[in-house]
């Protein structure tokens, strides 16, 4: 006979707690897992929106790098690049038209010694490399280890901004600032402007920064813009130096920082600068002495630009000769260097003082050699107080 166990009430209601908690925590354990499955699902959808994101990107960008090389080719080949702006902007002038850039460095010729030459050698003059040329006559006047290889540290923006002057289809083209080239010039201690990484940029901010303050930022911007590296765009400085004849004169980079094989002589210093005052936007930009930029997010009242040699000189120190633009320069390396264009009595002078231990000696020693070497210095002027080119001060 079959036997059964008494189970009483307590044990019984126990058990069947005990197996309605289990079946609670079953449900929970599946809604658990089907929330995870969703969420997974979810996270796989959206890795692959953003993969897909940033493959567009990259083709994007991968697609105006290429173009931008293109129309570098094109421009320098002999295509006509069109730079027409309205009235409210700057005009280029000979902006991408090859010919007349062609006629241009024909123009500039390497500068004869003159009869009177004079090799300076007065303790006065402290800038060790030294050339002063009267670009009417072309004749090298004076100078000092004048064909000596020098540094140029941030003279070489003088090639730079020619190069970009005489290659950017559009002076209001705009670029984007990035990390990637602002944060190598914090490490190398270089001149900025002062744009920002994802700053819009226009090209004639750009260019306005890498003249005026001597920014790094300007240089590099350019070049990315226009050549779509620096090492494109340096080739084509390096390029511009053939065919205006320069034989003592190399670039590696667009912003005048120290390599050994970045070079050039007081000579050519000169006459590349010579070079730029024959087009109206690079003196334009030359002898600025103020500069705003357009507004934007990073900088919603612009970037006042002021001029580094500007800010060292009115440019009327020398009785009878003006001072009209200029660049300066300096690396431990290269030490002070300045390179400035001058008029006095209907002609033009250009003079390089470079190789010095302070910033003023190259100054001073500009006063003294144009006052020594111009024909009208000493002559009355009407002009009085600031010079044209200081009191210029430029608007975007």
């Amino acid at each position: 006979m079959a036997s059964y166990r008494r189970v009483s009430r307590r044990q019984a209601s126990g058990y069947r707690a005990s197996k309605r908690m289990s079946s609670r925590q079953y449900r929970r354990l599946k809604r658990r897992i089907q929330c995870v499955i969703r969420c997974t699902i979810l996270l796989f959808i959206l890795i692959g929106i953003i993969f897909g994101i940033v493959s567009g990107i990259k083709s994007c960008t991968s697609k105006h790098k290429s173009n931008r090389l293109k129309d570098v080719k094109a421009a320098t080949s002999g295509e006509v690049a069109d730079n027409s702006e309205d009235n409210n902007t700057v005009n280029t002038g000979n902006t991408g038209n090859q010919e007349d850039n062609n006629k241009l460095a024909n123009a500039v010729k390497y500068p004869e010694k003159a009869e009177n030459y004079t090799e300076l050698t007065s303790a006065e003059l402290l800038s060790p490399y030294i050339a002063v040329i009267d670009v009417t006559n072309n004749k090298l006047v004076a100078g000092r280890n004048a064909e000596a290889r020098i540094y140029p540290a941030s003279m070489t923006k003088v090639m730079t901004l020619i190069v970009a002057v005489e290659n950017v289809k559009s002076m209001d083209d705009k670029f984007t600032m990035t990390s990637e080239i602002i944060d190598p010039l914090y490490r190398d201690s270089a001149s900025r402007a002062g744009f920002e990484p994802g700053e819009e940029v226009t090209a004639r901010d750009l260019m306005y920064g890498l003249i005026l303050p001597s920014g790094a930022d300007g240089a590099v911007g350019l070049a990315q813009m226009i050549a779509g590296s620096e090492e494109a765009f340096v080739e084509l400085m390096n390029k511009k130096c053939e065919e205006l004849g320069l034989k003592n004169t190399h670039f590696t980079n667009t912003s005048g920082l120290h390599n050994e094989n970045h070079y050039t002589t007081p000579v050519e210093m000169a006459m590349i600068l010579e070079y730029a005052m024959n087009n109206e936007t690079c003196a334009k930009i030359l002898s600025t002495y103020q500069y705003t930029t357009e507004v934007t997010e990073k900088h919603p009242e612009g970037i006042l630009l002021t001029s580094t040699m500007f800010s060292r000189m009115y440019g009327n120190e020398v009785s009878g000769v003006e001072i009209k633009a200029g660049k300066t320069g300096y690396t431990q390396e290269a030490r002070h260097c300045l390179v400035s264009y001058a008029e006095s009595d209907g002609s033009k002078y250009v003079a390089v003082t470079a190789g010095a231990e302070g910033k003023w000696n190259v100054v001073y020693d500009d006063f003294k050699l144009y006052g020594d070497f111009c024909k009208g210095a000493g002559k009355e002027t009407e002009t009085t107080g600031e010079t044209e080119s200081q009191s210029q001060t430029a608007q975007s």
